[in-house]
């Protein structure tokens, strides 16, 4: 039987957010990462705040547009806004690579898309059925295939953003 310490939780909650990092820090990166609606108690409790601060912090993203809010369910629920996360992405990669590096990227994820539309006889991921082999090894493959087809559709999508980022100076509708 192992002994019980209470004071080993509280270390190890320390110890996992990175010395000196504030509240609306720890607010923010819990934020990030959840992908449900998840009450602000609970977010509180994971980024070792009081519920709220944590509710004033989570509406200040809301209001950024970082994370989104459920404010009807009680208690409200917030969930991370992944348009966010993807305008980032997109953002980076125009600060990273030029307009025709941009394009040549776009041009080979389609050529890609093409060979998995070919392949799988359908224009759509979601309407292929993974399960209609009897081998799990073929069925795993088929899975690994779908999964790495919808990436390609979602990076077809980021670069797009990307380029359009980076042909008007960081603006999505031309000036």
């Amino acid at each position: 039987m192992t002994e019980f310490d209470p004071a080993r939780d509280a270390d190890t909650t320390e110890r996992r957010w990175q010395e000196g990092t504030d509240t609306f820090g720890r607010i923010y990166e819990v934020a990030l990462g959840v992908t449900d609606p998840t009450p602000y108690t609970e977010i509180a409790e994971i980024a070792d705040c009081s519920p709220n601060a944590a509710k004033k912090h989570l509406e200040r993203l809301t209001e950024m547009g970082i994370v989104r809010a459920d404010r009807e369910s009680r208690p409200a629920r917030y969930e991370r806004n992944q348009a966010y996360l993807e305008w980032q992405d997109a953002s980076r990669i125009a600060d990273e690579l030029t307009v025709d590096e941009i394009i040549d990227r776009v041009k080979r994820l389609e050529e890609e898309r093409a060979e998995y539309e070919e392949q799988f006889d359908t224009t759509d991921p979601t309407t292929v059925s993974v399960f209609d082999y009897e081998d799990h090894e073929r069925v795993h493959e088929q899975m690994a295939a779908v999964s790495d087809w919808q990436g390609v559709i979602r990076d077809i999508r980021l670069y797009e953003l990307a380029r359009q980022l980076s042909q008007n100076d960081g603006h999505l509708i031309p000036a």
